[in-house]
C-alpha cells in the first residue's frame, strides 16, 4: 500500500503573482451564544496561506467574522447572514456560499460551523455543485452525516477529512460496517467510504490513511505532538491550499461546459490530483510537526499556530 511515494509539487515560479497562486475560501465560524467558535476557521486561513495560496477569504457569521479577520489578518472576509440569536440564516448564506463558489478555485468547509440548519445548508450546497474542489471538514462531516441518502447528493470534487468519530457517524449514515479506530481495517474503511461517496477520503489519527477508492496510501507518522485540539483545522487548510495552487480546473468557464463528469474536472495538464495532493499535505502536516520538535526538543506542547508557521519549510522540502 505504502509503495506509492507522493509526488513531487510543482517548483513556485519567481515571477509569479498572487494571482496565480489560486484563490481559498474557507467557510466556517460560530456566532452563537455560549458557543462562539472563532479560532478554527482562523487556523484554516493561516495554514491556506502557510501553505502558499495567493489570496486566502474567510466566510464566518457577522458577529464573529471582525475578530476570525484580526486572528487572520492576511485574509479578506464576507459575513454570513445570521438573525439576532446568532443562527445562521439558511437561504441567504447559501447565496453568499454562491458567489464564493464562482470565485474560488478551492473550498474548505466545517471548521467551527457549529450544528443546526444554516451549516447543515451550507455543507450540503458546498458538495452539490460540481465547480470547485471543497475540502470537508469537521462540523459540515457532522451535518452531512444526518443527510438522507447522502451519496446521492455528493457531486463535487471532494476532499472528505473524518476522524475516527466523524467516521463512524459517516458510515453509520451510509449503511457501512466497517472499523476506523483498528489499525488493521484503517485502509479499507478508508476506501470503502471513498467508493460510497466518490471523493478522496483522509482518515486522521496515527499514520493516517488517504485513499480515493482505488489507490489507498498510509502515512507511516504516528506523532503525539499533534494530538492537541486545531491540528486538524490546519491540515484542512493546508489542503485547500494546494488544491488551490495544483488542481484548479483551468477556468470557470471549462468546469461549466464538463459539469456532467467530475473526472473531467480533474486536471489533464500535469497537475495533481485531489489524491496525491491529499498526500502531499498528509506529508507536510507531519514534517511540520517534526520540525517543531526538533526546535523545540519537545514531544508535547504543539499549538496549531506554530504547526501552521512550521509549514512553508514542509512544503517546500516537497517542491520538485
Amino acid at each position: 500500500m505504502n509503495d506509492l511515494p507522493p509526488p513531487r509539487l510543482p517548483a513556485r515560479a519567481d515571477t509569479g503573482h498572487k494571482g496565480d497562486f489560486g484563490r481559498v475560501a474557507i467557510v466556517g465560524g460560530c456566532a452563537l451564544a455560549g458557543s462562539r467558535m472563532i479560532g478554527a476557521p482562523a487556523l484554516s486561513a493561516r495554514a491556506a496561506a502557510r501553505a502558499g495560496a495567493g489570496l486566502v477569504r474567510l466566510l464566518c457569521p457577522e458577529g464573529v467574522l471582525n475578530e476570525a479577520l484580526t486572528m487572520a489578518d492576511h485574509c479578506t472576509g464576507r459575513a454570513l447572514p445570521v438573525d439576532a440569536n446568532g443562527t445562521i440564516i439558511a437561504s441567504d448564506a447559501v447565496a453568499v456560499l454562491d458567489e464564493a463558489i464562482e470565485e474560488a478555485d478551492a473550498m474548505v468547509i466545517g471548521p467551527g460551523l457549529g450544528r443546526g440548519v444554516g451549516p447543515a445548508a451550507l455543507a450540503l450546497r458546498a458538495i452539490q455543485q460540481k465547480l470547485t474542489p471543497v475540502v470537508v471538514d469537521a462540523d459540515a462531516l457532522n451535518e452531512l452525516s444526518e443527510t438522507p441518502q447522502l451519496a446521492l447528493d455528493f457531486h463535487a470534487p471532494a476532499v472528505v477529512t473524518p476522524h475516527p468519530g466523524e467516521f463512524a457517524r459517516l458510515a453509520k449514515a451510509l449503511g457501512m460496517d466497517t472499523n476506523a479506530t483498528d489499525d488493521a481495517k484503517r485502509p479499507q474503511a478508508a476506501e470503502q467510504l471513498a467508493q460510497r461517496l466518490g471523493c478522496v477520503v483522509v482518515l486522521k489519527g496515527a499514520r493516517t490513511v488517504v485513499s480515493d477508492g482505488i489507490q489507498t496510501w498510509s502515512d507511516d507518522t504516528a506523532d503525539s505532538a499533534l494530538a492537541t485540539g486545531g491540528t486538524g483545522d490546519v491540515l484542512a487548510g493546508l489542503i485547500g491550499g494546494l488544491i488551490a495552487q495544483h488542481a484548479r480546473p483551468v477556468t470557470h468557464e471549462l468546469a461549466r461546459s464538463k459539469l456532467g463528469d467530475r473526472a473531467k474536472l480533474m486536471p489533464s495538464d500535469g497537475r495533481l490530483t485531489l489524491f496525491d495532493i491529499a498526500r502531499c499535505a498528509v506529508v507536510a502536516h507531519s514534517h511540520a510537526a517534526r520540525l517543531w520538535r526538533e526546535k523545540h526538543h519537545a514531544s508535547a506542547g504543539l499549538t496549531p499556530g506554530e504547526l501552521a508557521d512550521e509549514l512553508p519549510e514542509a512544503v517546500t522540502a516537497l517542491r520538485g
